[in-house]
């Protein structure tokens, strides 16, 4: 697909769970068993199966996933780049604070990722404040396009779940992109239909549902303590009590099969569903070992699930069995 004026494949990768340990005070924020060397033979092994977008923030492990970005990505200036500003980091502490972007905090930021980076230049920045009121986040794109102007990005958008939010900011010419939760189990048609009507770019956070899709976890497997997962932090509650929400468990088993159509592993099939929901969707879920991003890049081989397979799948789900918590975000 075409995206900034540049092909790629329809994927990206995630680099949340690479940023290891970030918190809230007390509470863990990033995923837990986080090994740096390993995380750079993932970026090295998704680069080897063709994809080339990479999306992180400067609050994934305070600093740390773009650090390593930087280390695995110095001899490809190819490989896009995705970031996103809005959250306060201290890379000594590894603390993250939530208040309210200020414009005055946009331009330091900005230079801390390209920094961070080592890039002279940013090919997409997100405003990382999900539910940020439209009137702040409306300076906040004011110093994003001054950044545009200097050359150190190339576009702009949001990280929002909120339709109206990303609609508001869509008429900007630079801003091209919005990110948002979407998977089989929390399908998001309104924000759909503003990336639709705005022809904006949707990058899709959570496609494998913080790894619920994987398969993996059962009604008795639980994440480690010190994982997000098993927090009550999270804005669509794919775990409670650090193990899979049993609600989202029925739901898959539904679906299972369906998803698997032709071969493809559960994983490819979560991917394989986006993109026969919409073409302009680039799913990124987030992987820390070769053996994830190699099993999801497998779904590169398939490409969208069939029509008649999407519409079994629609008959066969009951969304509205499921309590998301949608509200929780900060």
């Amino acid at each position: 697909m075409n995206f900034l004026d540049q092909e790629i494949a329809p994927l990206g990768m995630g680099c949340w769970p690479i940023g290891g340990a970030m918190f809230a005070g007390d509470q863990p924020l990033g995923y837990a068993n986080s090994d740096d060397a390993e995380s750079i033979r993932t970026i090295n092994a998704a680069l080897d199966a063709g994809i080339t977008l990479f999306d992180t923030a400067a609050a994934y492990g305070a600093g740390h996933a773009e650090r390593l970005l930087a280390r695995a990505l110095k001899d490809r200036p190819d490989a896009m780049l995705v970031t996103k500003i809005g959250i306060t980091i201290d890379e000594t502490s590894k603390q993250l604070s939530f208040e309210d972007a200020e414009p005055e905090t946009v331009l330091p930021a900005i230079e801390a990722c390209l920094s961070r980076l080592q890039r002279d230049r940013i090919d997409l920045m997100l405003l990382h404040q999900n539910g940020l009121a439209v009137d702040r986040a409306e300076a906040v794109f004011d110093e994003m396009e001054k950044a545009r102007a200097a050359g150190k990005i190339r576009s702009y958008g949001w990280s929002t779940d909120f339709a109206e939010s990303a609609s508001a900011l869509a008429k900007r010419k630079h801003f091209t992109a919005v990110q948002h939760a979407m998977n089989v189990l929390v399908d998001a048609p309104d924000m759909q239909e503003v990336a639709d009507r705005h022809d904006l770019t949707a990058l899709i956070r959570s496609p494998l549902a913080m790894g619920l899709l994987s398969g993996k976890y059962g009604k008795n497997d639980a994440v480690s303590a010190d994982d997000i997962r098993a927090t009550d932090s999270l804005m669509i509650r794919y775990f409670e009590g650090a193990k899979a929400n049993p609600a989202f468990l029925t739901q898959l088993d539904r679906v299972r099969e369906l998803l698997m159509s032709d071969g493809r592993s559960l994983v490819q099939g979560a991917i394989c569903w986006l993109w026969a929901k919409n073409d302009r969707n680039i799913p990124i879920p987030g992987a820390r070992t070769v053996e994830q991003i190699t099993g999801i890049a497998g779904a590169l081989a398939f490409g969208p699930l069939p029509g008649p397979v999407m519409a079994e799948i629609e008959q066969a789900i009951e969304r509205d069995q499921i309590d998301t918590n949608a509200e929780g975000e900060r």
